[in-house]
């Protein structure tokens, strides 16, 4: 792993085209293995492209977002807003959800892992198991939960996998569970309406994003009583369930819902680029 310190010079321009490594204004495989050379060797001919992410690391992970760009997993670039609200971790959250055109909008609900919305959020019908919670054949970490013992230790969703990642951009993904923590315990919430829509104001240092009470599916139900249901991109500590954001007029929890149920999702981003 690569670190990269603002000190250094480097002897190309940054290049204009996010994921465009060799600077020739494309994305394409070369700008691939131009990050492994770099990785391998440390080749300083690339130091100011190769931080794709944006973590100030060149490791895989910028590897994988070339690659996302290359499969068509999102967009190269996208003008979806973003908040600093200054937190410790210097995440930064998206004005509104996925699927949304509009702050105080629900966007689109998911299943925990898919990509795309749909009409009946159950265990018949989610991706990623054979018709039954004690048949997973993604994300499980224990054999009795796996088709026919299946389980490949996976906790996090994989970029291919996640709502923001592929109807935004790779710059954007799912908050993690610690990031939807310290987005509940490092802020204000207050209890508002915005535009005749209920839901949370979340402040911090003079800045603030609102969480509508977006609701949450079962089956093809859709709860009601002004509640949100936020997904995190966490497998929850049993493979059936995964992390998410509870809330109503008088609490902000943080719990863990069946993976099958459809929630809404509001991104964080990977960097400011």
């Amino acid at each position: 792993m690569i670190a990269l310190f603002a000190m250094c010079m480097s002897t190309k321009a940054q290049a204009a085209v996010y994921g465009d490594v060799d600077g020739d204004g494309h994305v394409t495989i070369n700008d691939v293995t131009v990050l492994y050379n770099y990785i391998l060797n440390d080749d300083m001919n690339y130091f100011s492209t190769s931080d794709v992410d944006g973590d100030g690391y060149v490791t895989s992970g910028d590897v994988t977002v070339v690659y996302n760009i290359l499969l068509g997993i999102g967009p190269a670039v996208d003008t979806h807003e973003y908040v600093d609200l200054g937190l410790p971790s210097g995440t930064l959250w998206a004005t509104m959800n996925i699927g949304a055109n509009t702050p105080e909008e629900s966007g689109d609900h998911f299943a925990w892992g898919e990509t795309t919305p749909k009409e009946v959020y159950n265990w018949t019908t989610y991706q990623w198991c054979n018709g039954r919670w004690s048949k997973m054949t993604k994300y499980c970490s224990n054999s009795a939960h796996g088709d026919n013992g299946f389980t490949d230790g996976k906790t996090e969703l994989d970029p291919e996998d996640d709502a923001a990642t592929v109807n935004w951009s790779s710059q954007w993904r799912t908050p993690t569970k610690e990031q939807m923590d310290e987005l509940r315990t490092k802020c204000t919430w207050t209890w508002t309406t915005s535009n005749g829509v209920n839901g949370y104001r979340v402040s911090r240092n003079g800045k603030s994003i609102f969480l509508p009470a977006a609701e949450g599916y079962s089956g093809s139900i859709l709860s009601s009583g002004n509640l949100g249901y936020y997904w995190t991109r966490t497998l929850g500590e049993t493979t059936r369930y995964a992390n998410y954001l509870y809330f109503y007029s008088t609490s902000v929890t943080a719990e863990a819902f069946e993976r099958s149920s459809g929630c809404t999702v509001r991104a964080v981003r990977v960097s400011q680029k």
